[in-house]
């Protein structure tokens, strides 16, 4: 088992650098949401992680959907996210899905054919996911569903969509329930990608739904049951968000490296200088804390305990991990670090996006402080 799961990781590691990297800068500059690239990866398997192997899927535990996350990251953040994100799609549909829901999707998904997405934010709630607006209207046959999705990863071009909405204006959690969204179908109008600074590659962008019929086996989840199972999903999220940090950061202390021992100045080589190294000293100190982490929360997932302050952590310290580094490992480059070739400027503008997406630094706070406020236990 363990081999096969680094024969697969290590077909990850060659097409993150031989393939995803050279093109990460160019998207950047295009804006360009390359699902050719997407498609590529799909055929090496990377859609179907945790899929079963009935389904055509790896079958592999979430601890090794985190380190594909940080190695598809060390090339580009954006693409491990849109990878990941269609990946999830695949996954939720198995665990939820009818036998026949599944069959009709699963397979197109892993083929890299079609491509999915969780659609949960709105324009009017982010983090505040028992706020959504989306509405769901029972019928006879099923459910009409009527509202706006917006900051939506792979939305840009994805047409298999997990979708949460309200079917209970006012009642909040209980009443929100997942539906699976066909983008192909009639009632799915109005698709808008967003133009970003950075990180094209994620495919973020805005839907709208106006009077969509969703079938009774099109239902993934009812109300009372989708809420807490969506909470559970972000925690992973938040997993694997802090462990594309660490890939970032893994691969600019990697290129500072090489730099500092090639570099020649007053005299000697930059690694040579003391003060120089510093900088990727603490990089690496910190950079292995957060991997173990990471590796912590995810052997929780794996075995099915609640990590949700296991991974609010790691997020918080990944991602400021994160934010402090890889400024400092481009000031070891100097004017160097600037050209596209190298992905400093476009890891530290990802970094800032993890620390906001699936929960704020300061959500996570909150969260983390509350247990101590319920169990009555004093902060350190």
């Amino acid at each position: 088992m363990t081999k096969r799961v680094d024969e697969l990781l290590d077909r990850a590691r060659t097409f993150s650098a031989d393939v995803v990297a050279p093109a990460a800068a160019r998207w950047d500059e295009t804006r360009t949401f390359d699902t050719d690239v997407l498609k590529q990866a799909a055929g090496l398997g990377l859609t179907g992680i945790q899929v079963s192997g009935e389904l055509g899927g790896q079958g592999r535990s979430f601890s090794c959907k985190a380190r594909l996350a940080e190695i598809m990251a060390e090339a580009d953040f954006g693409f491990a996210m849109s990878l990941l994100n269609t990946h999830n799609v695949a996954h939720k549909l198995e665990r939820g899905a009818s036998a026949a829901v599944a069959q009709r999707y699963i397979p197109d998904i892993l083929s890299g054919e079609r491509l999915g997405s969780t659609a949960l934010t709105e324009p009017q709630a982010g983090s505040d996911f028992a706020a959504i607006r989306t509405s769901a209207s029972r019928t006879s046959d099923g459910w009409i569903l009527n509202g706006e999705k917006a900051w939506i990863i792979n939305a840009a071009a994805s047409d298999v969509f997990v979708l949460y909405a309200q079917t209970d204006s006012g009642s909040g959690a209980n009443g929100i329930a997942a539906f699976l969204v066909d983008g192909r179908r009639d009632g799915f109008v109005g698709r808008v990608p967003f133009n970003l600074t950075s990180q094209s590659s994620i495919g973020a962008g805005r839907f709208a739904l106006k009077d969509y019929q969703v079938l009774d086996d099109e239902v993934l989840q009812p109300p009372g049951l989708a809420f807490k199972s969506a909470l559970h999903e972000i925690n992973g999220a938040r997993i694997y968000v802090a462990a594309m940090c660490c890939g970032m950061v893994a691969r600019c202390l990697e290129i500072a490296g090489e730099y500092g021992r090639s570099r020649v100045t007053f005299g000697k080589r930059l690694g040579e200088h003391q003060g120089w190294r510093w900088a990727l000293g603490d990089a690496e100190v910190d950079l292995a804390a957060a991997r173990l982490m990471v590796a912590e929360a995810s052997s929780l997932i794996d075995e099915g305990v609640d990590a949700q302050f296991e991974a609010a952590r790691t997020k918080i310290f990944a991602t400021r991990m994160a934010e402090q580094h890889l400024p400092a490992l481009a000031q070891s480059m100097g004017a160097e670090g600037l050209r596209d070739c190298y992905p400093f400027g476009r890891h530290q503008l990802a970094a800032r996006i993890a620390s906001f997406t699936d929960g704020s630094t300061e959500m996570l706070l909150e969260r983390i402080t509350s247990r101590h406020q319920k169990d009555g236990q004093k902060l350190s």
